[in-house]
């Protein structure tokens, strides 16, 4: 057993829908790595067992055939597949967490969807829009470039986020595509994270009916009276969760990989002790961010909804990124010259923690003032 994996008192077990077949995911996964690197897209392979495993249908509504899952599944699922390839994990992250948006648009589209299969990828490009909606009769016209939008290639469908006229101004909201009368330009060239083909989407003039749309606050309510707690649960309490899983999952697969040529290097009786420190440390470190995930994932499940628990639960999460970005570090400082191989795979590794770790959802700063606005009021 690899030292990243050795149980605690009280860890939670896999459970279904997505943990189920992760571990297989996460083999298939690893297999292509080097490949998704190189290419900067997912094999068909991968993207074949990440539909299998359920993360494409881990959030649809259960009256589409989905499993309304918890998010302390998705985040264990993510991070296993993660072991084996941090894009992979990505892509299958946001295909659930986008299935998860999409459940608030209204009962029509959501037919759209998921009535042929609740295992419906989808893309999405939603960060802060600046582009806007022309309205017509019946709908809007959709005209623009949406980047960094992961696993576009293998979507079904692709959320967009654009400027919509509203009676009292302008209205953030989100646009359901076909993925197929999206034009996808090639324009992800990364220093990490290369696998998850995040190009961009561009529209010319793209007719939405009105049914595909949904305002960006409705994100922040639940779903509907009695809804499933996955869809009660606000935006801004598990956005960075489900970015985080994939971070944790390559830095516990860097662990993994460093140990095993860590035991081919050095024996029992080997004098240094220095690589012994940056072992010791850096699993404790993420053994640490792991219980932060946990308990994060766990107050998505069942905590209270309030400003300080939304707060409590991103402050840990973007704590646990640190953490798993700085034990990387460490390993990678005793690696020498081979530490300077682009093939190397905790090289590789630590270039998608670092690429990741950009992500706005996961930046320390931000995430400290809303934490520090949230206890000391403003």
């Amino acid at each position: 057993m690899t030292p990243h994996s050795a149980p605690l008192p009280g860890d939670p077990q896999p459970a279904a829908p997505a943990v189920l077949q992760a571990r297989r995911t996460a083999r298939v996964a690893a297999w292509h790595a080097d490949e998704a690197d190189a290419r900067r897209r997912l094999d068909p392979d991968v993207i074949a067992e990440i539909t299998r495993a359920g993360f494409g249908r881990h959030f649809v509504p259960a009256e589409h055939g989905g499993a309304e899952g918890s998010f302390g599944e998705l985040v264990r699922a993510t991070a296993e597949v993660a072991e084996g390839c941090t894009s992979a994990a990505w892509v299958a992250a946001l295909f659930a967490a986008h299935s998860r948006l999409a459940a608030y648009l209204p009962a029509r589209a959501r037919r759209e969807l998921w009535d042929a299969s609740p295992d419906v990828r989808i893309a999405a490009g939603v960060a802060q829009p600046r582009l806007r909606a022309v309205a017509e009769p019946g709908g809007w016209l959709l005209s623009g470039e949406w980047p960094n939008v992961s696993g576009i290639a293998f979507a079904d469908w692709v959320l967009l986020a654009a400027l919509a006229e509203g009676p009292d101004g302008d209205v953030s909201t989100l646009f359901l595509v076909p993925a197929a009368d999206c034009e996808v330009l090639d324009t992800w060239n990364t220093l990490g994270m290369r696998g998850t083909g995040s190009n961009t989407v561009r529209l010319d003039g793209a007719r939405v009916p009105a049914h595909r749309t949904v305002p960006r606050e409705r994100l922040l309510a639940p779903r509907e009276p009695g809804a499933a707690r996955c869809h009660i649960v606000p935006y801004p309490f598990v956005a960075a969760l489900m970015f985080a899983a994939p971070v944790l999952g390559a830095a516990r697969g860097a662990l993994a990989d460093w140990t095993r040529t860590a035991r081919e290097r050095t024996g029992p009786a080997d004098p240094d002790s220095g690589p012994r420190t940056v072992l010791t440390r850096s699993a404790a470190e993420l053994r640490a961010a792991k219980l932060l995930m946990d308990s994060a994932a766990a107050r998505a499940d069942e905590a209270r909804i309030e400003p300080l628990t939304v707060a409590e639960t991103v402050r840990d999460v973007v704590a646990a990124v640190e953490m798993c970005a700085t034990a990387v570090d460490r390993l990678l400082g005793t690696a020498g010259s081979r530490e300077q191989s682009h093939d190397d795979p905790v090289q590789r590794r630590r270039r998608d923690i670092r690429t990741a770790s950009t992500h706005a959802m996961l930046r320390f700063d931000s995430s400290a003032q809303a934490y520090a606005r949230a206890v000391l009021g403003a």
